[in-house]
């Protein structure tokens, strides 16, 4: 008897959970015992880690993006949108981009369809502002970024950035505009909370340090106490009542787990995520790990936290237990404790920990280039990654702003 598993969504959950799913059932896949069916409103796969390199016109943006069908050889890829799950029929309903619905039933469900950030409480933000979560969200922001370089300043916020949230991606995304834009564009970061960083800042208060004078470095302003409330085609209003001119507005600010209309009653919690067993399950045959999952810490019982780690070691646990399951297996529980933590703020230069170990400029920097690497979906991306920034450094960081004004920024490698 054949055995469907369904992926939804097209990032790292479902990547890992497919990868290990692969590796332990292979023969079953090519004979046939096994189908494996993603569904994905997006084609490809885009991978978060270089998000600042993009922006900061390191990298260019295809290095970030992978098709779902090169990451998954075997598998049936639907591009399509999900409509509706029902758990007792084990039903999978979806739309196609043409709107033709379709419902395709499954034996296990993996649900890695991870989070967004939450635009309807901040009017104005998605019809005016960036986002870094949706798919072309990331290319959109640089294209803004690009004519805002490109655009004469009017004075009335054609070169201003505003970044709202003091977590890392938006310390990352302050520093990367910053970095990209010297002297040609203003960046202030806001941040509700007294401090950036809170989570590093609580246990390596020395490291949030380091991340606060790279900002100063970069000549990134920053607003503390207060957060983002609005957003207009000319700027930022403030939580404060203070308003920013700005014509691109970016929100890191936190994220909800996108809801899928049969997975909410009963198995949510109050926060919207899906509550998992220590095994990952979430009920009989669905299964879920990442921004959409609340996993448990085997360690401490606190929610782990919703990152890019964590979604990729949570989709190869959930993909190991389903191979366990169909081969009459008990599943086993999640026992992943952690890595670490690293940001960038520019060639050569990061603050991180790993494993408790604290860790500054080159060496941090080099660290965080090889755990992207090594978890790149495409050898082939993560070569030519590997190809571009060498070219930097051996330019001695000089790198073209990515503009048609041909101007030029520079970033230096250092410790």
């Amino acid at each position: 008897m054949s055995a469907r598993v369904v992926l939804l969504g097209g990032g790292y959950v479902t990547l890992h959970a497919y990868a290990a799913l692969a590796r332990r059932m292979r023969g079953d896949l090519r004979r046939g015992r096994l189908e494996v069916v993603v569904v994905s409103a997006d084609a490809a796969h885009s991978f978060h880690g270089f998000t600042g390199e993009v922006a900061s016109g390191q990298l260019p943006f295809e290095r970030t993006r992978t098709p779902l069908t090169e990451v998954c050889p075997r598998a049936w890829v639907v591009h399509a949108r999900v409509t509706g799950v029902d758990t007792t029929g084990r039903t999978v309903t979806y739309r196609l981009p043409g709107g033709a619905e379709r419902t395709l039933s499954y034996t296990h469900l993996v649900l890695g369809t991870g989070g967004a950030e939450p635009t309807a409480q901040v009017p104005g933000l998605a019809e005016h502002g960036c986002t870094l979560r949706g798919t072309g969200d990331i290319k959109a922001l640089v294209q803004r970024v690009r004519a805002a370089l490109a655009a004469p300043d009017d004075g009335l916020g054609s070169r201003s950035v505003v970044v709202a949230g003091g977590g890392m991606a938006g310390v990352e995304l302050a520093a990367a505009l910053a970095d990209l834009g010297r002297d040609r564009l203003s960046v202030t970061l806001v941040h509700r909370g007294p401090t950036l960083l809170p989570a590093l800042r609580a246990e390596h208060p020395r490291l949030a340090e380091r991340a606060d004078a790279e900002l100063e470095r970069l000549g990134v302003r920053v607003r503390l106490g207060t957060g983002l409330a609005g957003v207009t085609p000319g700027g930022a209003r403030l939580s404060d009542g203070s308003w920013l001119a700005a014509r691109t507005v970016l929100g890191t600010v936190g994220q909800r787990p996108v809801q899928i209309p049969g997975l909410c009653r009963g198995l949510r919690d109050e926060r919207g995520r899906l509550v998992t067993a220590p095994d990952l399950s979430v009920a009989p045959g669905v299964w879920a790990a990442g921004d959409a999952a609340r996993v448990l810490h085997a360690a401490t019982g606190h929610p782990v936290p919703a990152n890019a780690l964590w979604a990729i070691k949570g989709g190869a646990h959930v993909g190991a237990n389903i191979a366990r399951v169909l081969d009459d297996r008990p599943p086993r529980p999640f026992r992943y404790r952690g890595l670490g933590q690293v940001a960038s703020f520019g060639l050569g230069r990061s603050v991180g920990e790993i494993y408790g170990v604290e860790l500054t400029g080159v060496p941090a920097w080099l660290v965080r280039l090889a755990f992207f690497l090594r978890f790149m979906p495409s050898r082939r991306n993560a070569a030519a990654v590997v190809s571009d920034l060498t070219r930097l450094v051996v330019q001695g960081g000089a790198r073209p702003v990515p503009v048609d004004s041909g101007v030029r920024a520079s970033s230096r490698l250092a410790a």
